[in-house]
């Protein structure tokens, strides 16, 4: 069993696998015991054959093909792991020390029978992740990135570093004012990360061919970047990636509103996640998001919630299917947002 998910029984004979504080509990009825007796057995020091012949042995009515068939639903639920797993190819001792804590993260959370979880972190290094926007979100969404461990990534904006911009973008100092944000944030991520590649544009992105210029060529993209407003440019992404099949997401803050959305061939688009949204609204009234002010904790959520769907569309350990936007207010901790809309038939980006 997977230490992070260590089984517990309860006197009506209920077993509950993982626990409910990490969201990943499962139970299973087991009034004869067999789950019970096979889970405490799968301690790493027994093959799995040796388990099933003991298994039948103990428990006659379960017999030899009841517990094969038993510890082979065991093993397909994911809490499982294989004990006899040696060294993992293509990591030095340092980056497995580095990388530990992924390891483990993935392990609890990466439940599809046989995962491996350093094949998760090979799935991140060999990653290539485009950020157009390094301001408030898209700073603190490239610092993540390059702390897990994405191999390159390439960082876009036209802007300098202004003294404005220091209460909530985490890559610049006050000795940077007045320098192009694409090449501070690069330098600053080169030095958290050595094994990273860091490349950087200073310039403005505004046409759709400029935009499928940058999203070519990346696993996925990130909207860190407001301009063009209106929604404008997150229409133009959503055209873009929706041509090229790259998954892509973006995310924002409202004052203490932090939301994120993750959009993808599998999902329905941008403008149909709006449309529908937007359906649910009272004729003739549309919420107010404009204003400009801000804190660091919004900005700083904002970029982790990029950061969380990037590594999750990479790795395959996403719960959802791309096409929903999520998020939280922070004043108000029972506001939760969740929002996903099926494709509109007549969307030409969801059926082409």
């Amino acid at each position: 069993m997977k230490r992070e998910h260590i089984p517990h029984r309860f006197d009506d004979g209920t077993v509950r696998l993982g626990g409910e504080v990490y969201g990943m509990a499962a139970e299973i009825t087991d009034p004869h015991g067999w789950a019970w007796d096979a889970l405490t057995r799968m301690d790493g020091t027994a093959p799995r054959r040796d388990i099933e012949t003991a298994l039948a042995e103990r428990h006659p009515r379960l017999g030899a093909d009841g517990a094969r068939r038993l510890v082979r639903e065991l093993i397909g639920t994911g809490y499982v792991e294989d004990a006899a797993a040696g060294r993992p190819e293509g990591f030095t001792d340092g980056e497995l020390e580095r990388y530990s804590r992924n390891h483990d993260y993935f392990r609890r959370v990466d439940l599809r029978p046989g995962s491996d979880p350093w094949e998760a972190q090979r799935r991140i290094g060999r990653a290539r992740v485009t950020v157009l926007g390094v301001g408030g979100t898209g700073s603190h969404a490239a610092w993540a990135l390059t702390a897990v461990g994405v191999g390159a990534l390439h960082l876009v904006d036209p802007d300098r570093v202004e003294v404005s911009n220091l209460t909530r973008q985490a890559l610049y100092t006050e000795a940077d004012v007045g320098r192009a944000k694409a090449r501070v944030a690069a330098e600053r991520l080169a030095a958290v990360n050595s094994a990273g590649t860091f490349t950087y544009d200073v310039r403005r992105v505004d046409t759709q061919d400029a935009l499928r210029e940058l999203v070519a060529g990346c696993d996925v993209f990130v909207l860190g970047a407001d301009e063009p407003r209106n929604d404008v440019i997150n229409t133009m992404t959503s055209r873009v990636c929706a041509a090229l099949g790259i998954p892509w997401v973006t995310a924002g803050y409202n004052g203490p509103l932090v939301t994120v959305g993750v959009y993808g061939p599998e999902g329905p688009c941008f403008a149909c996640v709006g449309a529908g949204e937007e359906a649910r609204l009272k004729p003739g009234w549309h919420p107010d998001l404009g204003g400009t002010g801000a804190l660091a904790p919004a900005a700083g959520i904002s970029g982790q919630l990029i950061a969380n769907e990037v590594v999750s569309l990479i790795t395959g350990t996403g719960a959802t299917a791309p096409g929903y936007v999520r998020g939280l207010n922070l004043i108000a901790p029972d506001h939760l947002v969740h929002v996903r809309h099926p494709a509109r038939p007549e969307c030409p980006l969801c059926n082409p």
